[in-house]
């Protein structure tokens, strides 16, 4: 694809501003905020199931500033005016997890986007989902898009049992839980390794921790002999780095999924 020749510029994502309306423990580190309020009128929904929002908080710091975090929309209902976003709590790690665990029905929260890129085909042959607990909303969202005679598998990577997830799907698809504490980098890819390939037309949406996304890379493009338009791959995160720093790594070599060439 051609790159202009000049660059345009980026329009800002709306600022939406929401009010908690429920939460809900869906397991013991996950708890689903429901948002709305007068406010969801300004919310401009997208097709794609892998949607996400800037969230604003403000930091902890004193005097405390502006910080955002990126979290993946897990389901909008426009007609209830509403939109739900899973978050994973350990403790008191982290800014965004214990607001969620501790929020009450009227607090407000301000949002950026949403922005996307990906939503299942229907007319794929197959579809290959793979990620951790961050990518389970997404990987949902796709799950409950995909038409009913969709073939394929999900690979769904776990720190315990006790996190694993109702999902609804079509029953052509298998949904698998990987539980492993130690998060291996090479626990999904060993895992996608070991399937069968089918010969058909594939299509992967892959997503989770950045150094699992690499190992899985090679095995999707160097084993399978994958197209890029076949796959959705990206990382949500990074073992070891707070947001702000992962996100500043994208700029820099050690945070490319893809080879810079």
């Amino acid at each position: 694809m051609a790159l202009a020749s000049q660059t345009s510029p980026r329009v800002p994502r709306p600022s939406v501003d929401l009010v908690v309306v429920a939460t809900t423990w869906i397991t013991p580190h996950l708890v689903r905020v429901r948002l709305g309020g007068p406010g969801f009128a300004a919310f401009e929904d997208r097709p794609e199931t892998d949607k996400y929002v800037k969230l604003k908080f403000a930091s902890l710091d004193s005097p405390p500033h502006p910080v955002t975090r990126t979290y993946t929309v897990r389901h909008v209902d426009t007609p209830a005016q509403t939109l739900d976003i899973d978050f994973v709590v350990h403790g008191d790690d982290g800014l965004a997890g214990p607001w969620a665990a501790t929020v009450q029905p009227g607090a407000t929260l301000s949002l950026m986007g949403p922005g996307g890129g990906y939503r299942p085909d229907p007319t794929a042959d197959w579809h290959l989902f793979a990620g951790d607990l961050s990518a389970t909303p997404a990987i949902a969202a796709a799950l409950e898009a995909l038409p009913a005679d969709a073939t394929g598998i999900a690979l769904i990577e776990i720190d315990a049992d006790d996190a694993r997830l109702e999902l609804s799907g079509p029953a052509g698809v298998d949904v698998r839980w990987i539980v492993d504490p130690a998060h291996d980098p090479s626990t999904l890819a060993d895992a996608v390794r070991a399937l069968p390939w089918p010969d058909a037309r594939v299509q992967v949406f892959a997503h989770g921790e950045r150094e699992a996304m690499k190992t899985l890379r090679r095995v999707l493009f160097d084993e399978r002999g994958l197209d890029r338009t076949q796959v959705s791959l990206s990382g949500y995160w990074a073992r070891g780095r707070t947001e702000d720093r992962f996100q500043a790594e994208k700029r820099e070599p050690i945070g490319q999924i893809f080879p810079v060439t």
